[in-house]
């Protein structure tokens, strides 16, 4: 009772608006540092590499000559699936959410942030929004691309399918997919960024796991952030060759429980990074 009643109080008496102040701060130092560093150049490169790729299919099927509306969404699920999901977005957030506090170790700046009168745990909430912001924008705006590409050179088959079909609504989904990917990719590569120096080595170990967590039991699978994202993949997509046979089905989630879940497990991770960053000490000398 008394750690509620403290718990109260802190919640009662903390200075919001000062920490609000704080935290928009960090946050537009570091959307400054996310959109003009040079680092960035290769999170465009492969947001905009499928962007380029549907659009050399639409230049040499005008008006859906050799294609077919049906056969296009399925290959733009699979793009969405297995490139943007498994690749993209997972390397993208890699690169930005590890560098976020790796950077700062590279070029020996941390220590200014950790002397300036800001809590930590809000400094760990700041970069990870601006990171999520930035993560949300670069593929958010490729998907939506890749998606006016694919359904516009069908012309007004295309326009059809798109606002008197299905296809506004699998954008919505598309959309939304994305941006809890980099919610929860980034709250991963955040929190691994502040346990190890070098987070390479366990981020391939997140991929394979990402890659390969169909073939574990059901309730490992629900550890997996992959496996909430498909869960709510407007298109699903089957298994095929090796992976099909050893793949456990596991119970699936509705999209009521998916997004809570997927939620859930990410704030516990951030939970667990700001808890991380209040016994970091600097060391440029060990970098």
């Amino acid at each position: 009772m008394k750690q509620l009643e403290s718990l109260r109080t802190f919640l009662r008496e903390a200075p919001w608006h000062f920490w609000t102040t704080q935290l928009i701060a960090v946050m537009q130092i570091e959307l400054k540092k996310n959109f003009l560093r040079r680092r960035s150049i290769w999170i465009y490169l492969v947001a905009l590499a499928p962007v380029l790729l549907i659009g050399a299919h639409a230049i040499d099927s005008p008006m859906g000559r050799r294609c077919n509306i049906e056969e296009d969404t399925r290959i733009l699920a699979g793009i969405f699936q297995l490139f943007y999901l498994r690749l993209g977005i997972f390397f993208g957030c890699m690169g930005l959410f590890t560098w976020l506090f790796r950077g700062e170790i590279v070029e020996k700046s941390l220590h200014y942030y950790f002397l300036a009168p800001v809590r930590r745990e809000l400094l760990v909430v700041g970069k990870y929004l601006a990171g999520m912001m930035t993560a949300v924008f670069f593929f958010g705006l490729s998907i939506f691309l890749s998606f006016a590409l694919m359904y516009g050179h069908f012309g007004p088959a295309g326009k059809a399918y798109v606002f008197s079909g299905p296809g506004l609504g699998q954008l919505m989904s598309y959309m939304g997919v994305t941006v809890l990917a980099c919610v929860g990719y980034g709250s991963l590569f955040v929190a691994l960024s502040l346990v190890i120096k070098n987070p390479i080595l366990p981020g391939a170990a997140v991929l394979v796991w990402e890659t390969f967590h169909p073939v574990f039991p059901s309730m490992l699978q629900k550890l997996s952030i992959m496996f909430y994202l498909r869960q709510l993949c407007p298109v699903p997509l089957q298994p095929e060759g090796l992976l099909a046979l050893f793949t456990v089905i596991a119970e699936p989630v509705s999209p009521w429980l998916a997004v809570p879940g997927l939620l859930v497990l990410s704030t516990a991770i951030l939970v667990f990074a700001c808890m991380r960053i209040r016994k970091m000490e600097i060391s440029y000398l060990a970098d």
